[in-house]
């Protein structure tokens, strides 16, 4: 799906969020879905946190994971969910308990496996962004990480800031029953035309292959300049 502007790209999101939230309670009875960072998603969070999709949302059914995490205090500006629950958290009437973030105050290893425990096998809706160099979550080009095939969540360090991160894998990515690439701005517009145009790339966010789920690519019109032909957003 492409949209025109970054209040487009909010509102698209808010509204899927909504939908699949009311169809995996609905049939599931609970709604397991992952967020991701960066500034992209802030404007579907602070939707999130706003009428008329505040109300609508079954938070007392909703579990709220997170893709990736610096290893940083939740205080820190460099904080995925310290910023979700500026932008929503706060906002809204979720049960404490459902709500997930990586435990960035341990050691990144054994937060790392504490975090593959806490983490449902199967997400219903995951939020991942893409960066200019073609990282996703935290995964990078170039690391060990992509090759893992056991592993759900692993400590990495790369990025800008280079910190320690906590990142999902893409064995726990790939088995979610529906992964959006939620993307705006034109300087990723390079790595959205590598990934969804070119059959050989290699970047991390062309690993992204639900298994047995789907697959969407949300962008706006900056982000998707570069594109010459649609047929996979």
């Amino acid at each position: 799906m492409i949209v025109e502007t970054p209040t487009d790209l909010a509102e698209s999101a808010g509204r899927l969020f909504l939908e699949a939230a009311r169809i995996a309670s609905a049939e599931r009875g609970r709604f397991l879905t992952a967020l991701s960072g960066g500034d992209t998603p802030r404007g579907m969070h602070r939707l999130l946190g706003q009428e008329p999709l505040r109300s609508q949302i079954p938070w007392h059914a909703t579990h709220l994971y997170w893709g990736d995490e610096r290893c940083v205090p939740f205080q820190s500006p460099k904080s995925n969910y310290g910023l979700a629950r500026e932008d929503f958290l706060r906002y809204i009437d979720i049960p404490e308990d459902h709500v997930h973030p990586m435990p960035v105050g341990l050691e990144p290893e054994p937060a790392a496996a504490q975090y593959e425990e806490e983490l449902p096998e199967v997400l219903d809706l995951l939020f991942l962004g893409i960066g200019r160099d073609g990282h996703t979550a935290s995964l990078f080009p170039g690391q060990d990480a992509l090759k893992e095939q056991k592993r759900r969540v692993l400590a990495v360090k790369g990025g800008d800031p280079r910190v320690m991160r906590l990142t999902l894998t893409l064995p726990a990515i790939n088995r979610s029953r529906q992964v959006v690439f939620l993307v705006g701005g034109r300087e990723k517009s390079m790595a959205v035309q590598t990934v969804l145009e070119d059959p050989q790339a290699l970047l991390p966010a062309a690993h992204i292959r639900p298994a047995e789920g789907a697959l969407s690519w949300i962008l706006d019109k900056e982000a998707a300049s570069r594109l010459t032909r649609i047929s996979r957003v």
